[in-house]
């Protein structure tokens, strides 16, 4: 008999009459012939009122029992729940995350899930019963209750249909799907029928709050069917799988991410294992940074840029502060008024000029970008936050996101979940660790050549007059960094074949007269190292690590760009076998 898990969010079962609708929908999954998993969150603001509650009797609670406090929430709706399943005439059995066996790491209020147990789930489950587990929660080794975080009872909702190999995994939610942006900001955004693991983690760190990255990348790792689907209508909803919903559009959604803080090391020296200083600092504060650019540099010195939750701009301050004075840096500048707009899709690296639309699109409604960071399926660029609403509804008009794609003909509909080749061999070998970094692969293009337009002025358009230039020249441009330099200006760097670094020169240093900017630099021979996986982004010592074994190398890195499934940095390329050779040493552990 096939498994379904149902997970119900905090305002699918904010009230006793909701409470009794999730029940009645997972009554109608075990009528149909399933066995069924409920996983619930807290009720409505519930554990927002015990946030609250806890910051009146302690400006900083220890964590220990701010999880002790956090995990009751979900123990009120698991009991509720599995007494409106009583009263509905079924049998139900209501299970917090230690009596189920949910094994976690110690990291309070962040934990991650090391194993799980499935024999009392199974026990239950196969007496008839339906399983009502509580989300967001789990135990250490030492028995302490533990939670997971942000989005925790997502990733629990995943992770037991992992384990259980279920046939899909239901995320009811007050939405009815993934749409190509928020719906609120951008009334005409559409639903999406079908949208792929890689562009779901994309959106998911550029802002789309339908469901957390960690989640996704449970799904993506195991091979689970996720379907998002409204607690409140029979809509057909949204399947996250491994299949996209069309080949044809470049861009399949965009997405913002309000609360971002810009932070800026200025005059880093540039050699190796200058980065690596200030990237431990923060991954041992446990701070999950989103957009790493760091440019080429001028004069012996980098700057580097990152962003960080604008939640977390105190912790990531004092250890850059350190990092700085350590170093020998010329200090550090930060602004929290500044929000990410990206664009995402997996048709990005077979069309040419994504990049090039969306910065003369921005730049035709005045918007400025402060920082550029791209990816092979994802461009993101920060804004002022009070034009980050208006650059998201134009990305989303540029890139035509209201219209309905071309569908593939051989692809599923929503509702027929596929397993995706999973089989209990290959999950269980995967169900060590459980989530842990994984790294799928770690390649080389040696073949590039690396090109910096030095002293823009900081204003619209920059960067559309650069990769329109560019563009003329008929050149492909794969890896773009654009990061803030001093007094006003701006800098942008790219990679291309070393084919067209003649072209591109020729073009840029007309473009550079023009705006009475220095002439452009750059290396005829780089290489590009790109490390990808799953939660490159949540599990913060990704780039510590990388960075460090290169910096053990003697390697010295002239650019970084970041994205959830990727670390991409450029070297030099004399240097790019034995960069390759010292990154796959290092994460030889996390390897599939």
């Amino acid at each position: 008999m096939s498994i379904i898990v149902q997970k119900f969010g905090g305002t699918s079962v904010a009230d006793s009459s909701k409470i009794l609708a999730a029940a009645r929908r997972a009554i109608r999954a075990q009528m149909d012939g399933h066995q069924v998993v409920v996983v619930v969150s807290a009720m409505g603001k519930n554990t927002d009122a015990l946030v609250a509650l806890a910051r009146e009797i302690s400006e900083e609670p220890p964590a220990r029992e701010m999880d002790m406090l956090l995990s009751t929430g979900e123990q009120v709706s698991v009991a509720l729940m599995a007494m409106a399943i009583s009263a509905l005439g079924h049998e139900a059995v209501s299970l917090t995350g230690a009596q189920i066996g949910i094994m976690t790491d110690s990291t309070h209020t962040k934990a991650r899930i090391q194993s799980i147990s499935s024999d009392r789930m199974r026990e239950a489950l196969d007496a008839g019963k339906i399983v009502i587990a509580a989300g967001f929660q789990g135990v250490d080794q030492s028995g302490n209750i533990t939670t997971l975080g942000r989005g925790g009872s997502d990733t629990t909702a995943v992770a037991l249909a992992a384990v259980l190999q279920a046939k899909a995994c239901e995320i009811y939610t007050d939405v009815d799907g993934v749409y190509t942006t928020d719906p609120r900001l951008v009334p005409e955004a559409r639903r999406v029928e079908r949208i792929s693991y890689d562009e779901m983690l994309e959106l998911s760190s550029a802002g789309a709050g339908v469901m957390h990255n960690r989640a996704i990348e449970f799904a993506k790792r195991f091979h689970v069917p996720v379907h998002v689907r409204s607690s409140f209508s029979d809509t057909p909803g949204t399947m996250i799988a491994a299949e996209v919903e069309s080949p044809h559009p470049a861009v399949c959604g965009c997405a913002k991410v309000k609360e971002e803080a810009r932070m800026t090391v200025l005059g880093v020296p540039d050699r190796p294992g200058a980065a690596l200083a200030v990237f431990s600092k923060i991954a041992a504060k446990n701070v999950a940074m989103d957009m790493i650019v760091q440019n080429v540099a001028a004069n012996g010195c980098a700057d580097i840029s990152f962003t960080v939750f604008r939640g977390d701009l105190p912790a990531t301050l004092r250890a850059v502060e350190e990092a700085v004075a350590e170093l020998g840096a010329e200090g550090v500048n930060y602004d929290e008024d500044v929000s990410k707009v990206s664009v995402v899709g997996l048709g990005m690296a077979e069309q040419a000029g994504v990049a090039r639309r969306m910065f003369r699109a921005l730049a035709d409604r005045g918007v400025n970008i402060q920082m550029i960071s791209t990816s092979e399926i994802k461009i993101s660029a920060l804004v002022a936050r009070e034009g980050a609403v208006e650059a998201l509804r134009t990305a989303h008009e540029t890139f035509e996101l209201h219209r309905e794609p071309i569908f593939a003909a051989d692809l599923p509909k929503v509702g027929a979940a596929a397993d995706g080749g999973r089989n209990a061999v290959e999950v269980a070998a995967r169900m060590e660790g459980m989530e842990e970094m994984v790294i799928d692969d770690i390649a080389l293009d040696a073949e590039q050549a690396r090109v910096t337009v030095l002293g823009l002025p900081d204003v619209p358009g920059l960067a559309a007059q650069v990769f329109e230039r560019v563009a003329e020249g008929g050149i492909n441009v794969d890896m773009i960094v654009q990061s803030i330099e001093r007094e006003g200006r701006a800098s942008i760097s790219f990679t291309i074949p070393r084919s067209d670094l003649k072209e591109a020169l020729r073009v840029t240093t007309e473009l550079s007269k023009e705006l009475g900017c220095p002439p452009p630099t750059s290396a005829p021979e780089v290489a590009k190292l790109s490390v990808f996986g799953i939660g490159m982004r949540s599990h913060t010592r990704v780039a510590h690590r990388a960075f460090q074994c290169l910096a053990r190398a003697g390697i010295n890195v002239e650019m970084i760009s970041t994205s959830e499934v990727r670390l991409n940095v450029v070297v030099d390329a004399a240097r790019g076998e034995k960069a390759l050779a010292a990154l796959e040493e290092e994460f030889a552990d996390v390897r599939l």
